[in-house]
C-alpha cells in the first residue's frame, strides 16, 4: 500500500514543480568544470554564467510546450540585466522532439520566437549519459527533479547552488517561476 501512495505523491510533486530545498552547503556548480558546446559550434564562455542566476531549460522544437521559448525571450529580455541568463538546452530525449540540427534549431528559434538568449549544442539530459550539469542536478533533487519532458527548468543560483526547478508544464511567465527568480536576484545583490 505504500508503494502507490508513494508513486501518487511523487507524481503530485512532479506536477506541481516541487523542489527539495537547497542545502547550505551542497556542493556548488562550478561552470568552468563543465563541457558548454554552443549551438554555433564555439563553446560558451563560462563567465557568461558564472557569478549569475541561472535558469536552465532543456528545450525541443516540435512539442507542445515549445511556444514557452516566447515566455523564456521575454524573462530574458527583462532580467539579463539583473545578472540572470536563461540557458536553453535542446534535447531530443522526449518524444524524439528535437530531431533537427544545431543550425536548424538556432534558425527555428531566431526566426520564430526571436531567441537570442544562450543555446547549447543538443545534448542527453535525462539517464546515465546526460550532460554532467544534468547528471549533477539529479544528484540534488533525486527522481523527482530531472527532467521528464521538455522544457523542465532548473534554476541555479549566482553562488552554483541548485535553488529550486520547475515542471515543464511551468509556464515562464508564472507566477512562482517569477518568485524565485526575484529571490535569486535578490540573493544575488
Amino acid at each position: 500500500m505504500i508503494r502507490p501512495l508513494s508513486k501518487t505523491l511523487a507524481a503530485i510533486a512532479v506536477c506541481l514543480g516541487a523542489a527539495a530545498p537547497a542545502a547550505a552547503d551542497a556542493p556548488r556548480l562550478d561552470w568552468r568544470a563543465l563541457p558548454l558546446p554552443a549551438i554555433d559550434g564555439r563553446s560558451l564562455d563560462p563567465a557568461q554564467l558564472a557569478g549569475k542566476v541561472v535558469l536552465v531549460v532543456n528545450t525541443a522544437s516540435q512539442c507542445g510546450f515549445t511556444p514557452q521559448y516566447k515566455g523564456l525571450q521575454a524573462l530574458w529580455r527583462e532580467y539579463r540585466d539583473k545578472g540572470v541568463v536563461i540557458l536553453g538546452i535542446p534535447s531530443n530525449d522526449f518524444g524524439a522532439q528535437e530531431p533537427a540540427s544545431n543550425a536548424e534549431v538556432a534558425k527555428f528559434c531566431e526566426i520564430n520566437y526571436g531567441v537570442d538568449f544562450p543555446l547549447m549544442a543538443k545534448q542527453v539530459v535525462s539517464g546515465k549519459d546526460a550532460h554532467p550539469l544534468y547528471r549533477w542536478a539529479a544528484e540534488r533533487t533525486g527522481p523527482l527533479g530531472v527532467p521528464r519532458w521538455n522544457f523542465h527548468k532548473l534554476l541555479i543560483g549566482s553562488d552554483g547552488r541548485l535553488l529550486d526547478w520547475f515542471a515543464s508544464t511551468t509556464a515562464p511567465d508564472s507566477a512562482k517561476l517569477r518568485a524565485a527568480l526575484d529571490k535569486a536576484v535578490m540573493r544575488r545583490q
